[in-house]
């Protein structure tokens, strides 16, 4: 197809119209979170292998993931599509690709933003440099990339609805929690079926302390996040957080057991959801007895992945929480060495992982004082994690805990963990 474009005007190379057609059924489906996008790419690569957006589609479903063994699945689709004739457009995207593969985030945002400023309407660009920037912890990038990008769109444009959800997204991680909720309102009035609105919403009803209305709204809307998407595991997980805001551990826990945890079909954002509930369970008094050591025995071979501090926090909370000292002590002697390495991963470990893994480890062994000045002395750079508020409160709501352990020390905490931990000092033991 000479001189073809897509459905947003943005011209294409080595398209067939069927392979067009599959192309963007898989671009909707990455958009909307939908399970099953690679069966529709797959398709058009098939029907067109000279196809490079769908070269490069297939390798950014395989680049936007925090697991590096994903990550590495995208290298062939790359020599694949670079190899092919492209348009100014599509070596920019393929730019953007070979910075992911070396490690260049940053390197990786700046073509993407060039690239939009050119074509405004490549709505796989903004939703891959809004991701990037999530992953990054670039809050201000994230808001004002698609912030820029929105006078150009319009609901008669496939794909408004999703830009209006990364909208509303960027606008809740900067605070702006009423202008969020209209922003995902006006993406589900387009689209009720997009399941990353519905996750907007959940962390607007988080961030505003809304537990009621937000088991109310997820159990309503099951159907349209729920089945068939790649948060429907993710959005039980804040599901399970509103639970444990009013109170309900069993209903947490519950939900652990039916959707997350350490299981063979399990990836790695199950594992992180898993640890990050756990972890909040047994902060509020509850008791995961069991669920933890599967969970570290799960995470045992992350440990000298290297990639990514959010999962290593995520790793440090399955290990103290299983008390698995031996992979705990592992995971800090890698982040160690990580941290003088000159990469992405070695700067954000020097800067935060390594103190924050140090933290939860003293916290699960009860030295409150030197969890309190670890956690304490994170510098303001901490969303530069990764993540969303939601998901680093996990640190927020430790040194609370801390600081309440130390406040009261009649009554000391041993290990981290189960009713029994509770030990009182012999000096007040021989007074009853």
């Amino acid at each position: 197809m000479s001189g073809a474009t897509d459905a947003r005007g943005c011209r294409i190379t080595g398209a067939t119209p069927a392979a067009l057609l599959a192309y963007e059924r898989s671009l909707a489906a990455f958009q909307n979170w939908r399970a099953g996008a690679e069966v529709d790419v797959n398709l058009a690569l098939e029907a067109a292998p000279g196809f490079v957006m769908a070269h490069v589609l297939r390798a950014w479903q395989f680049l936007c993931s925090r697991d590096p063994r994903r990550v590495r699945l995208a290298r062939p689709l790359f020599a694949s599509a670079a190899a092919l004739p492209s348009s100014l457009r599509e070596q920019r995207h393929l730019t953007a690709i070979a910075a992911v593969l070396g490690d260049d985030y940053e390197g990786a945002k700046a073509a993407l933003g060039a690239l939009l400023k050119l074509h405004p309407r490549d709505v796989l660009a903004l939703q891959v440099a809004h991701a990037l920037d999530h992953v990054t912890g670039d809050l201000v990038a994230m808001r004002e990339r698609v912030a820029a990008v929105l006078p150009h769109w319009s609901y008669s444009m496939p794909g408004y609805h999703a830009v209006l959800g990364m909208h509303a997204f960027s606008l809740e991680e900067s605070g702006e929690y009423e202008r969020a909720e209209a922003a995902a309102h006006a993406a589900l009035n387009a689209n009720a079926l997009n399941a990353r609105a519905h996750h907007a919403l959940a962390h607007v009803f988080e961030m505003t302390d809304r537990a009621d209305e937000g088991v109310r709204w997820l159990d309503r809307h099951a159907d349209a996040w729920g089945t068939d998407t790649v948060v429907a595991t993710h959005c039980r997980w804040h599901l399970a957080l509103f639970h444990l805001a009013r109170g309900d551990v069993d209903a947490a826990l519950a939900l652990h057991d039916q959707y997350m945890g350490a299981g063979p079909a399990a990836d790695l954002s199950d594992l992180i959801d898993s640890a990050a509930l756990l972890w909040r369970v047994e902060l509020a008094g509850g008791d995961p007895g069991a669920r933890w050591a599967p969970l570290a025995q799960a995470w045992a071979p992350r440990i000298d992945d290297g990639f990514c501090s959010f999962n290593d926090l995520h790793a440090a909370l399955a290990f103290v929480g299983a008390r698995d000292w031996d992979s705990a002590k592992r995971l800090e002697e890698s982040l160690v060495r990580a941290q003088r390495l000159p990469t992405r991963h070695g700067e954000t470990t020097r800067q935060l992982g390594l103190n924050a893994c140090r933290a939860l480890i003293a916290f699960g062994q009860g030295d409150d004082a030197l969890a309190i000045t670890l956690l304490a002395s994170l510098p303001l750079m901490a969303h530069r994690l990764g993540g969303s508020h939601a998901q680093r409160d996990v640190l927020h709501l430790t040194l609370q805990k801390a600081i309440d352990r130390m406040r009261r020390p009649a009554r000391r905490l041993v290990h981290f963990g189960s009713a029994t931990n509770w030990e009182e000092p012999e000096a007040l033991a021989g007074l009853r």
